[in-house]
This record gives C-alpha cells, sequence and structure tokens, in this order.
C-alpha cells in the first residue's frame, strides 16, 4: 500500500511513525513533512490547502491512500479532491469537517442529535456577547467560531477580557463553564461504523498547574487511571453514534477521525468541542499504545470496510507526551535555535523543527518537540518521557513539569453521579 500523508507537526511525525510500522505499507510519502518525519518518509513539497494539487501529488505517487493530518486542508476540501480522483482518502469531506470549521456549527449539529453539550449563544455583536457573559457568569467560555489552530479560546474570571476576546474574534460561541476533568476521545469511523481508540487527557494551559493562556497543547496521557469503567460506552452512545447519525441525516457523512474533546461532569460527559482530525498532542500518546497496524485501519475506514476489522489491539502500560515549546510561545515564538539531543531518538517527535542549509537542526514554531514514552505503568512513562525532554537542548525552551502528575498522584476528582 502507497500512502501519502499530508501535514508537518508533532501529529503527523506520530502517524508516519505507525503508518511506516505496518507491513501493508511499500511507500510512505509526506507533505510537506518535517526533520524529523523524513526520517521515516519521503518528504515532498505541496500546498497542503490546495486541493487540486493534494488530489494531483496523489496521482502523481499511485497514492492508494491519503491520510489528511491538519484541519486546514480538511476544511478546504482537499478530502473532497482526492475521492474525486477515486483515491481512498482518510479525512472528511468539507461540508462534514465544519464539525471543527464552525462552533456554531457543531452547536446546530448536537441540538439536533439531542448530544449533551454546554448551554451556548452565537454573537456577533458585543451587546449579544455583553448578554451572554451575563447570563451565565464566570468562568467565562468565549470561542472563536472559526479555525484558530487550538487558541481560539478563552476560559477567564475576568470580564474585560472575555469582551476584548470576542472582540477580537469577529463571530463567536459564548458557552457556559463546566466543571469537571476534561478529556478526549478518538474516533475512526466510515460514516456508518464507528471504532474509539484509547480515551487521553491533554493540557491546554501553558504553564503548571493549568496557568496562562490556552495553546495548541502542551502534553497528554492515556490511558486515564481515574475513568469510570463504562466511559467510553457512555460517549459512543450518548455523543459520539447521535452526532454521526445527525452528520449522515444531513447529507454529509463523516468519515475519517472524530474528535471528541470532553468533560465529565456530575451529569456525565459532555462536548467541550468536536475537531475533524486526530488531536494533537495526544495522537502522539495514543498512537503509542496501539498495536493495531494503522494504515490497514484507516483503510478500512476510507473504503467503508470498518466493521470487517477484529477489535483493536493495544500495548500494555501508559504512554506519555511532554511538548518542548520554543520561547516567546504561545505568542510569537523565537524560531531559528539550533536544536541537539533530539535528532534520530525514539519517541522525540518533531513538530516545529527545519534543518538549515548546513544540515543543522533549528526549531521552526511554537510547539518544537513531543517526547513521548511509555512505561509498564503511568508514573514509568512519566519518568521516562521527561527523560527524553532532558535530553534535548534548546535555548529558551519551556515545557510543562506536571503533565499526568495529578492522575499519578491519584488526584483527579470525578464529580459524584446522581
Amino acid at each position: 500500500m502507497r500512502v501519502l500523508l499530508i501535514g508537518s507537526g508533532g501529529r503527523e511525525h506520530a502517524l508516519a511513525v505507525a503508518l511506516a510500522a505496518d507491513p501493508a505499507v511499500t511507500g510512505l510519502y509526506c507533505a510537506p513533512g518535517n526533520p524529523g518525519i523524513g526520517a521515516v518518509a519521503q518528504t515532498m513539497s505541496v500546498a497542503i490547502t490546495d486541493p487540486e494539487a493534494v488530489a494531483g501529488l496523489a496521482t502523481e505517487l499511485a497514492a492508494d491512500l491519503v491520510v489528511i493530518g491538519p484541519e486546514a486542508p480538511l476544511v478546504a476540501g482537499v478530502a473532497d479532491a482526492v475521492r474525486a480522483k477515486g483515491i481512498a482518502c482518510f479525512g472528511p469531506s468539507a461540508a462534514a469537517a465544519q464539525i471543527e470549521g464552525s462552533k456554531a456549527f457543531a452547536k446546530e449539529v448536537m441540538a439536533a442529535a439531542g448530544v449533551p453539550t454546554a448551554r451556548a449563544y452565537t454573537c456577533s455583536q458585543p451587546e449579544e456577547v455583553a448578554a451572554a457573559l451575563d447570563e451565565f457568569g464566570p468562568p467565562y467560555v468565549v470561542k472563536k467560531d472559526g479555525l484558530a489552530a487550538g487558541k481560539g479560546v478563552v476560559v477567564t474570571s475576568d470580564r474585560e477580557a472575555a469582551l476584548a476576546h470576542a472582540s477580537a474574534s469577529g463571530r463567536v460561541v459564548v458557552e457556559e463553564f463546566l466543571a469537571g476533568p476534561e478529556f478526549s476521545l478518538f474516533v475512526i469511523t466510515d460514516g456508518e461504523a464507528a471504532v474509539p481508540l484509547l480515551p487521553a487527557q491533554d493540557f491546554k494551559r501553558v504553564g503548571d498547574g493549568d496557568t496562562g493562556p490556552n495553546t495548541g497543547g502542551m502534553g497528554a496521557y492515556a490511558p486515564l487511571p481515574w475513568a469510570p469503567e463504562n466511559l467510553v460506552d457512555e460517549v459512543m452512545t450518548r455523543i459520539v453514534r447521535p452526532t454521526l447519525g445527525e452528520l449522515k441525516n444531513r447529507g454529509t457523512p463523516f468519515v475519517g477521525l472524530l474528535y471528541a474533546g470532553l468533560v465529565l461532569t456530575a451529569d456525565g460527559p459532555k462536548v467541550i468541542e468536536f475537531n475533524c482530525r486526530f488531536g494533537d498532542p495526544e495522537t502522539q500518546a495514543v498512537l503509542a499504545l496501539l498495536e493495531t497496524p494503522l494504515a490497514g485501519l484507516l483503510h478500512a475506514a476510507a473504503v467503508g470496510q470498518l466493521s470487517e476489522k477484529p477489535p483493536l489491539a493495544w500495548r500494555p502500560g501508559a504512554a506519555v507526551t511532554v511538548v518542548v515549546a520554543a520561547e516567546g510561545y504561545p505568542g510569537t515564538p523565537r524560531t531559528g535555535d539550533v536544536i541537539t539531543g533530539a535528532s534520530g531518538v525514539p519517541g522525540i517527535l518533531h513538530a516545529g523543527t527545519a534543518l538549515r542549509e548546513d544540515g543543522v537542526l533549528v526549531s521552526a514554531g511554537g510547539r518544537v518537540l513531543a517526547c513521548t514514552a511509555t512505561g509498564a505503568t503511568l508514573a514509568e512513562a512519566r519518568d521516562a518521557a521527561y527523560a527524553l525532554v532532558d535530553r534535548v537542548m534548546l535555548d529558551g525552551a519551556h515545557y510543562r513539569r506536571d503533565i499526568a502528575l495529578a492522575a499519578v498522584r491519584g488526584e483527579i476528582q470525578v464529580p459524584g453521579r446522581d
């Protein structure tokens, strides 16, 4: 099987490693890729949000499967263009990708499907935002309606900060705050069958103790030692299957990876957001534990044969990912700094990296590396991940030191259920 992977981040490096390990893969290509991905796949140049350019590259390579990593190409209709060429594609249509492309659309789908989520108002005018903030009270939750690379959400008790974010974002969704531990569930689907992966928890705030501004994610771990035994089944029954059914009823069946960002409240799991692709950095932790060959699984979803696959096989133990970020992130990151200790090290996944003309590895983005390790226990996986972080030398780098710490200590409180 010849596979073309679209993207260049830590998520795509994790996908590339898993795809390369599948014995069915005879050729692996990634556009545009990064220096880490280049060690396991042939990297190529393409404008990833240009549907015809990506479809043309897939045709040129005689790809049997195209896997689209980031959200922007999906919202732009790249999957539609690839399928129009008769090539299997793992990723939703532009219409179905609006589940991430528009927070307002996602709320409409959830309302129609009866999916539990926060009460919310879609607002375009300052007076609408002010009224919604007053109704819900603090903490205030304000989300940019469109794509924002994981940084379009503000959760704050400062009303002026909430108003300022809304003013800078255009159309926004103002929501009530949901209390409880947050977690993510990835679901592979062909539009009919749906297969959940391991639940994970990521860390959005830049600083220890969930302080500072939101980021695209500073780390993650899987599975969740604190999760109730039936949690995944409950999410599939109350949230995922009704959502997929509503999308199908609208004539926009979802094929690909549905990411449910959730909070476990006293009333059960509720949706914070949906994404239309693998989440970053949860992907790095989850795929580190997946034993089932990935390419065959994604191809089955792309061609409508997911129900024919056997149950997923998972490695025992746990996985932890710690993101090493550049100075200035999540604001304007400093780039061009030399990175040492990261090249060729298993588990150190590249995100924002590049090679200088002299072949030296340098930083090229905000989230630079995702250090991922497994262990027999969550504590062992955490220690191993931070040992990888300690290998890396990058001037001005910062990272959270508390990834998975509360879970290891048994400090995550699950709300009581009536």
